[in-house]
């Protein structure tokens, strides 16, 4: 696949509104559920897979050192609303410093496959040690943001052995959902996918960040454009499998089961929880609230260091990019 000038340039195709789809909705051309044709910073490789007798293929980045190697591997696990592209400016940084990065789309996201499968943490967490496996990487730091803690917990649960490390980044799952928000069937998350718009997913974006900046508005348009694809469908389906995955499979009640060396990085403005309008106000209060979670998963995770980004959202390694990749490389060097 085609390598990414930067960030403007992504931005510019992604905003762009060729005559020929005039009648598009919104003007705004669609895109493909594995976004075909969309610039990727690094090239994209693809593993072939089987999974549930169904042939289909994981998108993933592997980026070498750019500097002195230091024969080490950090490996990036994307939140449910984004792909692996998300952390070109954490690659670079890692990369910088003499790491190698594996950063894969999980299945049913980015430019990977949307079967129709049985949607797992345990899952993804084997689909991405068959990675490391296929890539020679016998041991690697697990580096996991949003849902991607998720699925980085279970892969230290499972495979602690191959776990060098592991660093969560305002990871989503530090309470049990289920305790406090009723649930639905997984219909219900699938008509309620078919139902958003380019209005709605910005106003739900928004709430990541402390402050709103216009080239978040990117991350956006690539969601809402895939909306207008005449296969927008099957990945709604998909979306609302990994929404129910996420209600039905915590990962909160085992922290205490997990032995690597463990960082905590929390955005202390961060607010983010599953079932947002659909409990009370009361009981929303209650939930999302990271700067007590962050300090509650710390305290769980026997060998955790916590490190609390004051005036920083649910995105660390986009508002606080500076502080996020200090804290991550000083932890790494201890």
């Amino acid at each position: 696949m085609s390598v990414r000038p930067s960030l403007l340039a992504l931005t510019a195709l992604l905003l762009s509104t060729p005559p020929v789809l005039a009648q598009t909705k919104a003007g705004a051309e669609p895109l493909g559920t594995a976004l075909e044709g969309l610039p990727s910073a690094f090239p994209v490789q693809l593993l072939p897979l089987t999974v549930e007798g169904q042939d289909v293929r994981m998108a993933y980045l592997d980026v070498k050192p750019t500097a002195r190697a230091n024969g080490r591997t950090v490996v990036l696990l994307h939140g449910k609303n984004f792909f692996g592209a998300y952390w070109e400016a954490t690659i670079r940084a890692l990369t910088a410093a003499g790491y190698r990065v594996v950063a894969p789309d999980q299945l049913g996201f980015g430019r990977s496959s949307k079967p129709d499968i049985h949607y797992s943490f345990h899952t993804f967490a084997s689909l991405t040690k068959q990675l490391l496996d296929t890539l020679g990487v016998k041991q690697a730091v697990i580096l996991g943001h949003s849902m991607g803690g998720m699925v980085a917990t279970r892969f230290a649960l499972m495979y602690p052995e191959t776990t060098e490390r592991l660093i969560l980044e305002n990871p989503i799952g530090l309470e049990d959902y289920r305790e406090k928000v009723p649930w639905q069937p997984t219909e219900a998350y699938y008509r309620e996918q078919l139902a958003v718009t380019e209005a709605s997913t910005r106003k739900y974006h928004e709430t990541y960040y402390v402050k709103w900046k216009p080239e978040y508005d990117v991350w956006v348009q690539v969601l809402y454009r895939q909306t207008l694809s005449a296969e927008y469908p099957r990945l709604a389906r998909v979306a609302a499998a990994t929404s129910q995955m996420i209600y039905e499979q915590p990962v909160s009640h085992e922290f205490p089961l997990v032995k690597p060396r463990t960082l905590v990085v929390i955005g202390q403005e961060d607010r983010t929880f599953i079932g947002r309008g659909k409990v009370p106000a009361p009981v929303a209060a209650t939930l999302g609230q990271y700067p007590q979670l962050g300090k509650k998963t710390a305290q769980a995770i026997p060998q955790a260091t916590l490190v609390e980004l004051p005036a920083v959202g649910h995105i660390p390694h986009f508002e606080a990019p500076e502080k996020f990749h200090a804290a991550v490389l000083d932890f790494l060097a201890k």
